[in-house]
C-alpha cells in the first residue's frame, strides 16, 4: 500500500495543494497527517484528496473546534499519539512530536512524527521512523512530504516545488 505522509502545513494553502496533487498523482491509498494544519482554511484544499485521510492535531492548531468540524468531511482527525493499522496490517504510530510518542513506539512497525520541520527517515530496532518535514516551507523554504510503501516497508522524502527566494535588503 502506498501512503502519503505530510505535516506542518501551517496554513500554506499553495503547498498543501502541491501535497494533495502529489498524493493523488502517486495514487496513494491513504494519507496520514502528523499535525499543525493551524486553521480551518486548509480544510477545503484537503477535500481534493482521492483517498482516505487520517491525521492528528499539532501544537499550533489554534481553532481545534473549527478544524475538527471541517475535517469531518475529509477524514479522521484526533489527539496524538494514536495507532493506525493499514488494510495490509502495518501498525503505524502517529504523533506530532516524538516526545509524545516515545513511550508507545514498541509494537509499531512505523512511527510518524513531525514538529521539527526537518525531514528524516531512519530505521532503529526494526522500526521505521518517518518525519516528512514541513509542507509549509515557512521555516527552511524547502517544503517536503513523504511517501510510505508498506510492502516492502520503505519511505522516501519527496520535495515539493521550490519556494521563491526572499529578497534580503542591502
Amino acid at each position: 500500500m502506498r501512503i502519503g505522509v505530510f505535516a506542518d502545513a501551517h496554513d500554506h494553502l499553495d503547498n498543501v495543494r502541491h501535497a494533495v496533487a502529489e498524493f493523488n498523482r502517486r495514487r496513494c491509498g491513504l494519507v496520514l497527517f502528523a499535525g499543525d494544519l493551524v486553521s480551518p482554511m486548509v480544510v477545503p484544499v484537503l477535500r481534493k484528496l482521492e483517498c482516505p485521510f487520517i491525521g492528528c492535531f499539532g501544537d499550533n492548531d489554534g481553532n481545534k473546534t473549527g478544524i475538527a468540524g471541517g475535517m469531518k468531511i475529509v477524514g479522521q482527525l484526533g489527539e496524538p499519539p494514536f495507532g493506525v493499522v493499514t488494510p495490509d496490517g502495518v501498525r503505524i504510530l502517529l504523533a506530532h512530536t516524538f516526545e509524545s510518542a516515545r513511550e508507545f513506539v514498541v509494537g509499531f512497525q512505523v512511527v510518524i512524527t513531525a514538529h521539527t520541520h526537518k525531514p528524516r527517515i531512519e530505521t532503529a530496532n526494526s522500526t521505521l521512523f518517518v518525519n516528512p518535514g514541513e509542507t509549509s516551507g515557512w521555516t527552511y523554504r524547502k517544503p517536503t512530504v513523504a511517501i510510505l510503501e508498506t510492502n516492502p516497508l520503505a519511505a522516501e522524502i519527496i520535495p515539493l516545488p521550490a519556494m521563491p527566494p526572499v529578497p534580503v535588503p542591502a
